[in-house]
């Protein structure tokens, strides 16, 4: 298809965008520098994000062209059409990380003992023990479907491997049948066997294949063909005047709705059965393009090999873990309360280099101190086994008033916050699940604690959820601090979000829906006003995504200006760089590596006395208008020293980062000096290389 009219845009496309983003990951398969348990974990994440962007964004185009919808994306096509270039683009990306899962990962696989075997190529012994499996284990829990002139439709579950298999009755009869058998998730994906040094892993598809026979007697089996489908993930919940009694249940049969949803992709292996495939077509409305084809020798369902990376006997091979450096203000040797300390002086954290132990601390501490009077948090998501919720529980259970705005509809992860929600409540927690349509992403904390005759409040604001295990994982920021300008904000922000409050203007919180984006734009503005001054100005933000087109639109005007502009943006960027008349001043770097960078900084430099903000948002319409987000004014001097070198690290890192070329493609910065990791400098960091100038 013709790509010009989408390189006119002076917008890139989020779907398109997206795109490059997962070959940035995919790189992190590709590189030989990694050992193979590595290259698997990112190939698996390549995998599981490839899934997500159907569920949500594709599905989100379907939801318009299913509805009869108009929508125009940012590359200026309408919905059909855009939808064939989008699945276009996809199908070449789909077809790349298969085929280098093939050619270049299963060698490396053998050469290290691990190996994706069939079950002839087991020994006698093996081969009993996977015909007893079958038998045992994996035969009762199969059930075959029909689908006949007798039989409907069956519904074939999201992300699970199904096997269809076209017979004939034995009478010699012309017509055929489908039979569909879906293989549980909860049976492992591989049959694990040791042969001497060699671990032999046998797709559990191949098992079944072996011994279908036995679930169709007496009939002739014309074809097996193994698929798996991804239906659409994206639903948004109708705000309603009675949202207390409805939005739950509406929400609980969202999630049902869910798993019947229009499928928007099928993965099928390759020489599948015609017949089969013309059926799914008819039934499930889907075309061609909507099919994308696994070679024989490659797997369906790569997010399925985690089950090979956390086999016992690799671990040896998994990188060694970096120990968390100690964050400046807090001394392991002095033995103080997170509360003396904070009374002292606030506390920057920059996860994972330093610990999240400090948060949770600050948890318990305040669940377990008789001054601890109240406790106020919005969580997102957490943990499986979340010391996070222990703690709110152990609050509660000691008398503490605790308050916790849960956002139970953060995707993919709605049944497990009721799940809590539901237990904090029997606890005696005070329990609100969500503000009516909106999200609440925002992260904070407030404790409030009796000293003496008065009431002190203590908050936490963060970039990141208050998730321990991600944290390990996530680059994320946290300001741990016991200042009333900070406080006195936190407060009337949750007075604002579980009541009907309207709030004074912020000191130090700029908050969505309602103040973010036009206060984001007025300090673009000013850079803008300066250097028609003849000020110096600069801005450089660092964020996930970048998307609103009025934002985008305000730094053209100021790249116009003359403002230079640095934009760090891990994933979606819909801002076009370095055009002639439109983005000269702005360049556009993405760093993609060891963590996965989800913190935030906004850096306005206002003549000399730079401006810095940290928080949840990023540049999104929905952060702007459909999400509860917050970001807080960085006020102390070492701590924007802190803020600023982060900027700066991230702007001198040659190992991982790619700048954004005109037409929407991303080149990895070449290399040419000294190597300069920035997710080993992080490491490194004292009070010597806090910096407080800001390169561009």
């Amino acid at each position: 298809m013709d790509n010009s009219k989408i390189l006119e845009s002076n917008l890139i496309s989020r779907d398109l965008s997206w795109i490059n983003f997962n070959y940035r990951v995919l790189d992190q398969v590709k590189n030989e520098n990694k050992n193979i348990l590595e290259r698997l974990k990112f190939q698996s994440i390549v995998s599981s994000n490839f899934d997500e962007f159907f569920e949500i964004r594709v599905g989100s185009l379907y939801n318009y062209i299913d509805n009869k919808k108009n929508r125009i994306d940012y590359s200026g096509l309408r919905e059909l059409p855009f939808r064939d270039y989008l699945l276009n683009e996809s199908q070449l990306f789909f077809k790349d990380f298969n085929n280098f899962f093939v050619k270049n990962i299963i060698p490396d696989m053998n050469e290290n003992s691990i190996y994706l075997g069939e079950i002839d190529s087991l020994d006698e012994e093996g081969k009993k023990k996977v015909k007893k499996y079958f038998k045992k284990t994996i035969f009762p829990m199969l059930t075959p479907m029909v689908y006949d002139n007798f039989h409907s439709f069956p519904i074939l579950m999201n992300k699970v491997l199904i096997y269809g298999v076209v017979t004939k009755s034995s009478d010699n009869s012309d017509k055929k049948k489908i039979s569909f058998i879906q293989i549980p998730v909860n049976l492992p994906r591989f049959f694990e066997y040791k042969i001497e040094e060699k671990i032999i892993f046998i797709p559990i598809e191949k098992i079944i294949h072996k011994y279908i026979k036995k679930f169709f007697r007496s009939v002739t089996i014309e074809s097996t063909s193994l698929f798996r489908i991804i239906r659409n993930g994206d639903f948004t919940l109708e705000e309603s005047e009675d949202i207390e009694s409805n939005f739950l249940e509406e929400l609980k049969q969202k999630l049902k709705d869910r798993k019947f949803s229009r499928v928007v992709r099928i993965e099928i292996e390759e020489d599948s059965d015609d017949y089969l495939k013309s059926k799914l077509k008819d039934i499930l409305d889907i075309d061609e393009n909507n099919f994308f084809t696994v070679k024989k020798d490659s797997l369906i369902d790569l997010t399925s090999i985690n089950q090979i990376i956390d086999f016992e006997e690799f671990s040896e091979l998994l990188p060694t873990r970096k120990s968390p450096i100690d964050p400046f203000g807090i001394d392991k040797n002095i033995d103080k309360s997170i509360f003396e300390i904070l009374s002292d002086e606030d506390i920057f954290l920059h996860h994972p280099y330093n610990s999240f132990d400090p948060v949770i601390q600050f948890l318990f501490e305040a669940a377990e101190d008789p001054n601890v009077l109240s406790i106020k948090i919005t969580l997102y998501r957490t943990a499986k086994n979340s010391r996070v919720i222990d703690a709110l529980l152990k609050a509660s259970e000691n008398g503490k008033h605790v308050s916790v705005l849960f956002e139970a509809k953060a995707r993919f992860d709605e049944e497990n916050n009721l799940k809590n929600g539901y237990k904090l409540e029997k606890a005696g927690c005070y329990v609100i699940y969500g503000i009516g349509a909106l999200k609440t992403h925002t992260k904070l904390l407030l404790v409030v604690r009796r000293e003496g005759e008065k009431v002190k409040n203590y908050a936490h604001l963060g970039t990141g959820n208050y998730n321990e295990t991600t944290s390990k994982l996530y680059t994320d920021l946290s300001l741990m601090t016991s200042k009333k300008k900070y406080t006195k904000d936190a407060l009337e922000f949750f007075n604002v979000i579980t009541g009907h409050s309207i709030p004074d203007d912020y000191e130090n919180l700029i908050t969505a829906p309602i103040y973010m984006r036009d206060k984001i734009i007025k300090l673009i503005e000013n850079e803008i006003l300066n250097r028609n001054d003849g000020k110096e100005s600069k801005i450089c933000i660092k964020i996930n995504s970048l998307q609103d087109k009025l934002i985008i639109n305000k730094l053209y005007e100021a790249s116009n200006s003359g403002v230079d502009i640095c934009l760090i943006v891990r994933g979606i960027c819909c801002l076009r760089p370095e055009r002639s008349n439109l983005s000269e001043n702005i360049r556009v770097i993405s760093i993609i590596g060891d963590y996965l960078e989800h913190s935030r900084i906004y850096y306005f430099h206002n003549a000399g006395d730079p401006i810095i903000y940290s928080g949840s948002a990023d540049v999104m319409i929905r952060s702007f208008k459909r999400r509860i987000e917050s970001l807080f004014k960085i006020n102390d001097d070492f701590i924007k020293k802190q803020a600023i070198t982060i900027l700066n690290h991230n702007l001198r890192d040659n190992c991982n980062a790619y700048f954004l070329k005109e037409d929407g493609t991303y080149d990895k910065i070449k290399n040419k000096k000294k190597p300069f990791n920035v997710f080993d400098e992080f490491y490194k960091i004292d009070k010597s290389k806090i910096d407080d100038s800001i390169i561009l």
